[in-house]
């Protein structure tokens, strides 16, 4: 049931009670009005509610204390009748400012790292990889990715620093990483938190998986080295290119398939198709339907580490 049926009975129910057994006149019908309205303002806000945001702001409150009271010792032993006389005339209005900006000024500061303090949250550290790649905003607004994707700033960093390369390839490279940060910042469905936690550490790889290890998080990457490392340090993984891998049509030998033949293949006669995920299909007697759509079936399936590769013969018309 809606929520809102829960917060309307508490704005129309808490007077009725009142109207039926304790008083009739407009006064106390508002009152218990006012009532339900607190009441289901102070339930909203205690959804929303975080204790770790209260003690960020109480030692930013504390902070600023502590800098009113250094100038209040500063202005003492100035020793001029008059600054001290307008210190001590507004020296609760001192005090009160500096413990609320402070206390204010922590909370804002610490909205970005909300979330990453809180380990097993679901957080997830981008590395480069994944961010030059891309794939990982199809991967978020498909919703197969929750959580919070936490960018290191030690990454964004390097981002920079390759996007300003005098390689035009890298400098494309660079820039679409920072692109994708960009738009990974503007969606809605998933929170992105940019922390300056670092670790010292001989690569930018190991250090992402530091970062993951300390904050309980798993490392997205299309980097099959970043695998090898998180694997010694206990970290999960999720690598997109073994996500991809996965979700590719599964094709059996004997099955038969429509595809469209591209260019001729290595060997005599052989031809070259492609599916539509990208997996190249080498296809026997397929040379003279070069440029045109052939039916064949599938007598063979390669799978290696760089991916996979289907062997297939043209159908003759008596399979047809």
């Amino acid at each position: 049931m809606p929520l809102w049926i829960f917060r309307l009975s508490a704005l129309l129910g808490i007077p009725f009670l009142v109207y039926v057994f304790w008083a009739k006149d407009l006064y106390s019908l508002l009152l218990a009005f006012l009532c339900g309205v607190v009441i289901v303002c102070a339930e909203t806000f205690l959804r929303s509610f975080r204790f770790s945001a209260v003690m960020i702001a109480i030692f930013g409150g504390l902070c600023g204390y502590l800098i009113y009271m250094a100038c209040d010792y500063a202005v003492l032993k100035t020793n001029v009748i008059d600054i001290i006389s307008a210190w001590n005339s507004y020296k609760t209005a001192f005090a009160g400012s500096f413990v609320l900006i402070a206390g204010f000024l922590s909370i804002i500061k610490s909205s970005e790292l909300e979330g990453i303090s809180k380990k097993g949250r679901h957080l997830k550290v981008a590395d480069i990889s994944a961010l030059i790649d891309g794939r990982i905003i199809d991967v978020c607004e498909t919703g197969f990715l929750s959580g919070t994707i936490v960018i290191p700033q030690f990454v964004i960093a390097e981002l920079n620093k390759i996007a300003s390369s005098k390689d035009l390839l890298e400098k494309a490279r660079g820039i679409r990483g920072l692109d994708i940060i960009t738009r990974l910042k503007e969606l809605k469905i998933i929170p992105v938190k940019i922390t300056s936690k670092s670790f010292e550490s001989t690569s930018i790889q190991e250090n992402v998986v530091l970062l993951a290890k300390s904050l309980n998080a798993e490392v997205v990457t299309i980097d099959f080295n970043i695998n090898k490392i998180a694997i010694l340090k206990g970290v999960n993984v999720l690598n997109i290119s073994d996500l991809t891998t996965a979700l590719k049509p599964v094709v059996l030998p004997g099955e038969t398939m429509s595809v469209f033949v591209m260019k001729e293949g290595k060997e005599r006669e052989q031809g070259i198709a492609y599916l539509d995920d990208g997996t190249m299909v080498v296809v026997e007697e397929g040379r003279k339907f070069i440029n045109k759509r052939a039916e064949v079936s599938v007598y063979s399936i390669l799978q290696n580490s760089t991916g996979r590769m289907i062997f297939a013969r043209v159908k003759s018309q008596e399979d047809k």
